[in-house]
């Protein structure tokens, strides 16, 4: 397989690399989405001097990397937020021995993150190229999967859970009759994967599960979900994570994650009606 790939979101061409842990996603690539090339590494460092960010990345490589330096990220992360607190990429990874990032020299130079790195940044580029960023990568692998004849689940990759990836809405399952989005009573003992359910879908699991017993049996509503909503759905996880650290309470967040499923699934229908409109 070619370890380099290059997608294009909104006219930037973005370079994936395939290393041997996982993907990653060239940022500095990413960061010309806000600023030109000669000012990507800024747009980096101002990215990583925030105290979020490398809360952020403290917990990635703790989850992934067992020879992650602890105390050197607590040193850090006592910093962060100073006025004179600044930090690289490469003395990031010299300092603390972390692997979510590195730089490469040469042809497709350039920071590369882990892809779960590299959607982080795109959301504090925008949210929109976020967006976009993960709909063109999951193209890419299901064009891969086409071409090895291999299975690629993209829920794993969204949420780290096993649901199969469908390249098209699939919508041959019976969809419960329940106003959920109105009648808010099942909201206080609700809990937060059905948030995001009632959100996007409309009903809870529980709800589809009686309507489909038979397809109930080996799977669940997100296994007959399309890319689109897949994509929302990995963006209402995150939104959903941040407030909840912010205090906010279900009835809050819920309204909050329904206001973002219909304007974010109307933007990936509005960009699907645009590239078929170019495809003829």
């Amino acid at each position: 397989m070619q370890k380099n790939k290059v997608i294009t979101v909104q006219n930037l061409p973005i370079t994936i690399s395939k290393e041997e842990m996982d993907d990653y996603i060239c940022i500095t690539d990413i960061a010309a989405a806000k600023s030109d090339d000669s000012r990507a590494a800024d747009v980096i460092k101002n990215w990583m001097r925030n105290r979020n960010t490398l809360e952020f990345l403290g917990a990635w490589e703790q989850i992934y990397n067992s020879d992650f330096k602890v105390v050197e990220f607590d040193h850090f992360r006592q910093q962060a937020g100073l006025h004179t607190f600044v930090i690289s990429v490469s003395e990031w990874i010299e300092k603390t021995s972390a692997t979510g990032m590195f730089v490469k020299k040469g042809r497709y130079g350039g920071t590369y993150a882990h892809k779960d790195i590299a959607f982080e940044f795109a959301s504090a580029i925008s949210p929109i190229f976020k967006l976009y960023l993960i709909k063109e990568f999951q193209r890419l692998k299901a064009e891969e999967n086409n071409t090895q004849k291999t299975e690629w689940n993209a829920k794993r990759f969204l949420t780290k859970n096993n649901y199969l990836i469908q390249t098209d809405a699939i919508k041959n399952y019976v969809i419960p009759n329940c106003n959920y989005r109105d009648n808010l009573q099942w909201l206080p003992y609700a809990e937060e994967a059905d948030l995001l359910n009632v959100a996007l879908f409309g009903f809870t699991a529980k709800a589809w599960r009686e309507s489909n017993p038979d397809l109930a049996k080996s799977s669940n509503v997100r296994d007959y979900a399309s890319i689109n909503e897949l994509t929302v759905l990995s963006n209402l996880e995150t939104h959903n994570a941040q407030m909840i650290r912010e205090g906010r309470t279900k009835e809050e967040r819920f309204q909050m994650l329904k206001e973002i499923a219909n304007y974010q699934m109307n933007v990936l229908a509005a960009a699907d009606r645009i590239s078929n409109t170019e495809e003829f």
